[in-house]
């Protein structure tokens, strides 16, 4: 197998989003991420597939070198499962909005997860509907200030990662579009997972919610905010690296090491390998100010994948069937001749 570069994924269309616009990032990593999943895999360019539903996020399989199909509103996830199913040795990536997924499609998007399909799923969250004009979405925060929210919101927001840990979903990772070489790291444990791995990415809309996760991205503030993990390693955050979490009664709780007794002996490993996810789902729903927003892979467990099934199933049924072709299946059961 030739050796692939982002090159190799980058097509030549035109990227048509804004200026600044966060989608731009993950479109990079992505583009930088895959020539590392062949070298991991030994895949050929033409086992990957690219899908969308609708949305600015939704323009990706054009620039992809790659197998693609823009599919419809919230229906990507369907499509992705079909493809999947049906040719299982094409690598499967997905990519939607926090509208597109989890609104219309949030009920393809949760049974995929629980049936643990083997496909990759980028879930761009920029809080808002973009591609139609500013519309709130799922994600958008309780009061946000909209076109169909002028008054602010009065709804409470999906927390994408506990949405996936209830669907006992087997991989959740989250990123900033700006972290591209935390992206990568992310995109290729994704691809390793045999599993529905969602990857959940705060990106900016610049026209219609510019600085949504302003709060997490900014260089000032990002390292005191924010927890990169990363399985086997202390949860260790802050521009001083002396902020750490541990477990305190049932819940987390933040210290800082050197202050009251602790010691760096005190601060949680990461297991994104652990069955349990009661962990997980806590440094899933973790915020500020408080705590810092979780990054990085958060759960990393295996499980019986669906097309898995669907394909022993049919090894299995085939071989104690007496049907092999449509002519035995004519000729089966009850049978006359008309003369």
């Amino acid at each position: 197998m030739a050796n692939l570069t982002f090159k190799d994924f980058k097509s030549d269309q035109e990227v048509r989003w804004c200026p600044g616009c966060g989608d731009h990032a993950v479109l990079a990593a992505l583009q930088r991420a895959l020539p590392k999943v062949s070298e991991a895999l030994d895949y050929d360019k033409e086992r990957y597939v690219v899908i969308s539903g609708i949305g600015c996020s939704s323009r990706l399989p054009y620039y992809m070198d790659t197998y693609g199909f823009h599919s419809i509103h919230g229906r990507a996830t369907a499509i992705s499962t079909g493809v999947k199913v049906a040719n299982p040795d094409l690598t499967v990536w997905q990519a939607c909005g926090d509208g597109d997924a989890l609104a219309i499609g949030g009920n393809h998007f949760i049974h995929a997860i629980r049936r643990n399909i083997d496909i990759n799923i980028i879930l761009f969250n920029n809080q808002i509907y973009g591609l139609t004009k500013g519309q709130y979405s799922p994600t958008s925060k309780l009061g946000a200030i909209t076109k169909t929210s002028p008054y602010g919101t009065v709804e409470q927001p999906f927390n994408p990662g506990s949405l996936v840990l209830g669907a006992k979903g087997t991989f959740f990772a989250r990123s900033l579009d700006v972290e591209i070489a935390l992206n990568q790291e992310i995109m290729l444990q994704a691809a390793l997972h045999d599993g529905t791995s969602v990857m959940e990415m705060l990106t900016n809309c610049v026209i219609f919610n510019d600085g949504a996760h302003k709060g997490l991205s900014d260089p000032a503030v990002r390292a005191d905010r924010t927890i990169v993990l990363r399985h086997g390693e202390k949860m260790i955050f802050g521009k001083e690296r002396n902020k750490g979490l541990i477990l305190e009664g049932m819940g987390l709780k933040v210290v800082t090491i050197g202050e009251n007794g602790v010691t760096e002996d005190d601060i949680l490993v990461h297991d994104a390998h652990s069955e349990n996810m009661n962990v997980h789902m806590m440094l899933a729903e973790m915020k500020g100010p408080e705590f810092p927003v979780a990054l990085g892979v958060i759960r990393d467990v295996k499980a019986m994948t669906y097309d898995d099934g669907v394909r022993d199933q049919v090894k299995d049924v085939t071989a104690k069937s007496r049907i092999h072709c449509v002519d035995d299946l004519l000729r089966s059961g009850s049978t006359w001749t008309v003369e």
